[in-house]
C-alpha cells in the first residue's frame, strides 16, 4: 500500500489527508498542537454556550467546494443569515449584499444595472466557473470565454472597479470586500480576491457552520478516520529527520518552513522563491459578549452577518494602503462577525458573541488596549451605545496568532503576502504549484492557489498532484 504522511491539520491539510484515503493511501496527519484545523476552530471565551470562531468564519468558497464532499454525512450543516453582508456609512443607508444578485442591485440605486452586469452572469455560472478559478490561475481553461469574461475586471485594481460604479453604497461594498486581500487596493490585480468571493456568495451565499466552524474539522477528521486516516497531535516536525520513510509528504506549510524543513534537498530556485515568501499585514481579533446585540444606528445591519466596518471608498483605501506601508490607522479597517443571526446556538440567552478583528500592519505589536480601543470605537461609530452592552472582551493580538499557529506568521492569517506575483503564480513559478521540485514533497497550504479561506481547495488539488505522481 502507498504511504503519505501531511504535516499540518488546517483544512487544506485535512482535505488533502482525505483525497489521499479515498484513494488508497494510507495516510497520517501530524499536528504540533495539541488540537486539530488551524484556523477553523471555535473557542469559548466567554464561557460555555457562547461560541466564537477563532479565525475562519463565513465560507462563500466553502459550500459547494469539491474538497469538502460528502461531509453531511458527518455532521456538517450550514446557515444563512437574512443578509449576507453589509456596510454602513456615515451618512445615508448602508449597502446590503444578498445571496441574490438581482435583490443587491434593487438596493444600489442608480448601479443596479452595473452590479448586475458585473456580477449576475458570472455568479450564474458558477458551477462551472468555480473549477477555473478554485486552482491555479496559469492553466488550460476548460471554458475560456467564460474565464475571459469573469477575468477581465480582475486583473485590474480594485480601485478601478469602483470607479465604474457611482453610489457611495456600492463603491464601499465592493472595495469592503476586495479589502479580505489585505493589499492596497491601488494594486494590479487587487480586485480579484473581491470579485472571487463575491461572485461565490451570489451563488451560495455567506454561510456559516452551524455549532461554530470547528464542526467543519470535526467532519473532515471524522471522514479522514472513517477512511482509515490517522490524526496525531502534538507532534513537532522541525525536520525530515522527523518523518517517517513514505511515498508522498504533503506539507500545509507556510513556504519557509518547508525551506527549514528539507534546506538542501529542495532544488535552488525552489528555496530561493520560499524563502522570498513574506507575510502579509497582520490581524488583531477582539471578540466581544453583548447584550441584546449591537445598536446599529441602521437596523438593517443587524440582520447582516458578515459587517465591514471602513467608512466610505476613500477611507478604505487609505486605511489599506497605510497597513501595508506599516502605519496603524487612526481608524482602522474592521471585519465583524455576527454569526449567531445565522446560528442562534452560539448565544446564550440575550448575550451574543461578536468577532471582529481589524487589519493591522505586519508584526504589529503595539499597545493590545489601546489598539481594543481603536476597534471598538469604529464599531460604536455605526452603532451608539455600544460600549453599554458590551459584557466581556477577549483579545488576539497578531502575536498571540503566530504563536497559536506557525502558517500566521508575524500574526498574518492569510499564510503570506496576496500580492500580485503571489495571486498570479503562487509561491514559485511553474505551472504546478503544489510540486516543490522534490520528488514526493508537496505544498498545499493557503500560500497556494486558491489561497485562504476553509474550502480545503489547496490540499485537494495538492493531493490529486501527489496522486498523478504516484501512479
Amino acid at each position: 500500500m502507498r504511504s503519505a504522511v501531511v504535516v499540518g491539520s488546517g483544512p487544506n491539510g485535512l482535505a488533502a489527508a482525505v483525497e489521499l484515503a479515498r484513494a488508497g493511501v494510507d495516510v497520517t496527519v501530524l499536528e504540533a498542537q495539541p488540537w486539530i484545523g488551524g484556523g477553523t476552530r471555535t473557542i469559548e471565551p466567554f464561557g460555555p454556550g457562547l461560541l466564537v470562531d477563532h479565525c475562519a468564519g463565513f465560507h462563500p468558497m466553502a459550500v459547494d467546494s469539491p474538497a469538502l464532499a460528502g461531509l453531511a454525512e458527518f455532521g456538517l450543516e450550514w446557515a444563512w443569515p437574512e443578509i449576507d453582508a453589509a456596510h454602513p456609512l456615515d451618512d445615508g443607508p448602508a449597502a446590503l449584499l444578498h445571496r441574490s444578485v438581482a435583490e443587491t442591485a434593487a438596493g444600489l440605486g442608480a448601479d443596479g444595472p452595473r452590479w448586475e452586469r458585473l456580477f449576475g452572469a458570472p455568479s450564474r455560472s458558477y458551477p462551472r466557473l468555480a473549477a477555473e478559478v478554485l486552482g491555479p490561475v496559469v492553466h488550460v481553461p476548460q471554458h475560456p470565454l467564460l474565464l475571459g469574461r469573469f477575468g477581465a475586471p480582475t486583473v485590474l485594481p480594485a480601485v478601478a472597479v469602483a470607479r465604474y460604479l457611482r453610489t457611495p453604497q456600492a463603491r464601499a461594498l465592493f472595495l469592503g470586500t476586495a479589502a479580505h486581500a489585505m493589499r492596497p487596493l491601488t494594486e494590479v490585480v487587487s480586485s480579484a480576491i473581491g470579485m472571487g468571493i463575491l461572485t461565490a456568495g451570489h451563488h451560495a451565499g455567506w454561510p456559516v457552520v452551524v455549532g461554530g466552524t470547528a464542526r467543519l474539522t470535526d467532519a473532515l477528521a471524522a471522514q479522514l478516520r472513517a477512511l482509515g486516516g490517522v490524526i496525531e497531535t502534538g507532534v513537532e516536525v522541525r525536520s525530515a529527520a522527523d518523518l517517517p520513510p513514505v511515498d508522498a509528504v504533503l506539507l500545509n506549510l507556510a513556504p519557509p518552513a518547508a525551506v527549514a524543513l528539507y534546506g538542501d534537498r529542495l532544488p535552488a530556485a525552489t528555496r530561493r522563491a520560499y524563502a522570498r515568501h513574506r507575510p502579509g499585514p497582520s490581524a488583531f481579533k477582539v471578540d466581544l459578549a453583548v447584550e441584546g446585540g449591537i445598536p446599529w444606528r441602521d437596523p438593517a445591519v443587524g440582520r447582516a452577518g458578515t459587517v465591514h466596518l471602513g467608512g466610505d471608498a476613500t477611507e478604505i483605501v487609505a486605511n489599506e494602503r497605510a497597513v501595508a506601508r506599516g502605519v496603524m490607522p487612526e481608524r482602522p479597517f474592521v471585519l465583524l462577525g455576527q454569526q449567531y443571526v445565522a446560528d442562534p446556538g452560539r448565544s446564550r440567552g440575550d448575550l451574543h458573541p461578536v468577532y471582529s478583528y481589524a487589519h493591522v500592519p505586519t508584526g504589529y505589536d503595539g499597545d493590545p488596549a489601546r489598539t481594543t480601543e481603536a476597534i471598538i470605537d469604529q464599531i460604536e461609530r455605526f452603532a451608539p451605545g455600544l460600549r453599554e452592552r458590551i459584557h466581556e472582551v477577549h483579545v488576539t493580538p497578531p502575536g498571540v496568532f503566530a504563536a497559536e499557529n506557525a502558517n500566521f506568521v508575524a500574526g498574518d492569517i492569510l499564510t503570506g503576502s496576496k500580492d500580485p506575483r503571489s495571486l498570479l503564480l503562487g509561491p514559485r513559478p511553474g505551472r504546478n504549484p503544489y510540486r516543490t521540485g522534490l520528488r514526493g514533497a508537496y505544498l498545499c497550504s493557503a500560500a497556494v492557489p486558491p489561497g485562504p479561506g476553509a474550502h480545503g481547495m489547496a490540499g485537494y488539488l495538492a493531493a490529486r498532484t501527489a496522486l498523478r505522481d504516484l501512479g
